[in-house]
C-alpha cells in the first residue's frame, strides 16, 4: 500500500503521465491537477499530502500563491519544484526543493524523504500563528511591544524567553519585519525537533559525498538567511557539541559547509528562544556559560496568556478572523463563553487558545458558541447535582405528604432552565448540560410552555 501521498500539479497530460507512472514505481499515492482553478483552497485533504510535485509546464507565477496557501497546513507542505524557481524564491530544503531536470529517480525519491521528514516534524507555532502578532492591550505585551521596537533596529543578538506557546517565533518575525534586513529571508530552525547528529548539516549545510546520502551539496540554513535573520527555536535542546560549532560562528562570522573547506561569511542577525531555565542549565553542565552570554545580550521575556487574561476578547477576535480568511467559516463567542475562557488557566498559551478556536469552527460552522459547545475541560466547574436540590437532602417526609408529582415537575423546570441559562438559550447546548436527547428536551420545552425568551 502506498503510505505517500503526492500531488502532481502538470497541465501537459503526456508529461502527467509519466509523473504518475514514476511516482507510482516509488510507491506514492498520486493525484494529478492539470488545470490551476482544480486545486481547491483549502483543501481538507491536503492534511493527508507527503508533498506537491510542480512539474515544468506550470506557470511559475502561480506558486507564490501556491506556498501562502501550502503554509495553512500543520507543518510545511513541501513542494518540489522541476526546473527553475521564479525569482525571489530560494530551496529551502523545507517549503521548497528544486529538482534537477531532466530529473533523475535517485533525486527524485531522495525529494520526497526529505519532504515526509519535513512533514514528520513537530513544529512549535501552527499556520493559524505563522504571521500572527503579538497583540493586546495589556501592559504585559506593552511592554514586550516596545522592547520590539526599540531592538529591531539594530542587529543586536535577541534571546526571546517564555513557556511554550506564549508567541516566542511571532516575536521574532515582528523583530526581522520592524528591522533593516526585513526584505531579507526569516529562516526558522527549531533545535528541538531535528535529531542531533543532523542539525550541523541542517545549519551549515553539506558538500557532496560529505556522509552517507549527501548526492549533492546543499546549502544550510545559514546560507538560506544571508542578509537576513536565523531564528533559533528551543536553542536550550542544542547538544553541547552544536553549541561550541554554534559560537565559532557567533565569534568569527564564518562557517564551513559539513565536508568542505571553502569558509563562508555569516552576515546572519541570531534571534534565539527557549522555554527552558537557561540559567539552571548552565549550572547543571547542559549550557555552555559564554554562549549564553553571547545570545542573551537583549532578552525579551514572553508573558503567559494567564497572565494578561484582559487580552483574551480581542485575541480571540483576531484569531477567529484569521481562521475564517484560511477555511471561509465563522463562529461567535457568547458572552459566557468568553468568560468561561477567561477562568481557564490556559497551560499551552496563544497556541492552545488558536487551537481550540480552530476546532470549535470545524464543529460549530456559522454558530454562536455557548459554553456547552466547549470542551468540558475549558467549562467552568458544575456544583455537584446531588447538593442542587431536595433530591439530595429532601429532609423528613412533611407529617401531612406533599404532591410529589408536582414537586418533581417543578424540579424538572428548574433544571431545563438552569441549563438553558448556562447554554445562552440554545436547546442543544442544554441538551448535552441535561444528559438527555435534543428532541426530548424539545418536548419537554413545549409540555412546560418553556423558550429561550424564559431564561433569565
Amino acid at each position: 500500500m502506498a503510505e505517500r501521498k503526492v500531488v502532481v500539479l502538470e497541465p501537459d497530460q503526456g508529461r502527467a503521465q509519466a509523473w504518475e507512472t514514476v511516482l507510482h514505481f516509488l510507491d506514492c499515492e498520486v493525484r494529478v491537477v492539470v488545470e490551476p482553478a482544480a486545486l481547491e483552497w483549502p483543501a481538507p485533504e491536503a492534511l493527508e499530502w507527503t508533498a506537491i510535485v510542480v512539474g515544468e509546464q506550470w506557470p511559475r507565477s502561480a506558486l507564490a500563491k501556491l506556498a501562502s496557501r501550502a503554509r495553512a497546513y500543520p507543518a510545511p507542505l513541501p513542494i518540489l519544484v522541476a526546473g527553475a524557481l521564479p525569482p525571489g524564491i530560494v530551496a529551502d530544503g523545507t517549503q521548497w526543493l528544486a529538482l534537477d531536470t531532466p530529473v533523475r529517480l535517485r533525486e527524485l525519491a531522495v525529494a520526497l524523504d526529505r519532504a515526509a521528514e519535513v512533514r514528520a516534524r513537530p513544529h512549535d507555532v501552527p499556520p493559524l500563528l505563522s504571521s500572527f502578532r503579538p497583540s493586546g492591550a495589556s501592559r504585559a505585551i506593552r511592554a514586550v511591544h516596545r522592547l520590539v521596537e526599540q531592538v529591531a533596529p539594530f542587529d543586536t543578538n535577541v534571546l526571546v524567553l517564555g513557556e511554550s506557546g506564549t508567541g516566542k517565533e511571532m516575536v521574532a518575525r515582528h523583530i526581522h519585519e520592524l528591522s533593516p534586513r526585513s526584505a531579507r529571508p526569516f529562516v526558522p530552525v527549531n533545535c528541538g525537533a531535528i535529531p542531533a547528529e543532523l542539525l550541523e548539516s541542517e545549519l551549515f549545510g553539506h558538500e557532496k559525498g560529505a556522509f552517507t546520502g549527501a548526492l549533492s551539496a546543499r546549502q544550510g540554513r545559514f546560507e538560506l538567511a544571508e542578509g537576513g535573520t536565523l531564528f533559533l527555536d528551543e536553542i536550550g535542546d542544542m547538544s553541547l557539541h552544536m553549541q561550541v560549532k554554534l559560537l565559532r560562528v557567533l565569534q568569527e562570522r564564518t562557517f564551513e559547509r559539513v565536508g568542505g573547506t571553502k569558509t563562508f561569511r555569516a552576515d546572519v542577525r541570531i534571534i534565539a528562544a527557549t522555554h527552558r531555565d537557561l540559567d539552571a542549565a548552565i549550572v547543571a553542565g547542559a549550557f555552555r556559560e559564554d554562549l549564553y552570554y553571547r545570545l542573551n545580550v537583549f532578552p525579551i521575556v514572553m508573558p503567559r496568556l494567564a497572565d494578561r487574561m484582559e487580552d483574551l476578547p480581542s485575541l480571540a477576535e483576531q484569531l477567529l478572523d484569521r481562521i475564517e480568511r484560511f477555511t471561509g467559516r465563522r463562529i461567535e463567542l457568547t458572552a459566557r463563553a468568553l468568560d468561561a475562557l477567561g477562568g481557564y488557566g490556559w497551560p499551552g498559551n496563544v497556541r492552545e487558545l488558536a487551537n481550540l478556536l480552530e476546532r470549535l469552527v470545524i464543529l460549530n460552522p456559522g454558530r454562536r458558541v455557548c459554553v456547552a459547545d466547549l470542551p468540558e475541560r475549558y467549562r467552568p466547574a458544575a456544583p455537584n447535582v446531588t447538593r442542587l436540590g431536595p433530591l439530595a437532602e429532601p429532609g423528613a417526609l412533611p407529617d401531612h405528604g406533599f404532591d410529589l408529582k408536582d414537586h418533581l415537575t417543578q424540579l424538572e423546570r428548574r433544571y431545563i432552565r438552569e441549563a438553558l441559562a448556562r447554554a445562552d438559550g440554545t436547546v442543544a447546548g442544554a441538551a448535552r448540560l441535561l444528559g438527555m436527547q435534543r428532541t426530548t428536551l424539545v418536548e419537554k420545552l413545549r409540555k412546560y410552555r418553556l423558550a429561550a425568551a424564559d431564561v433569565a
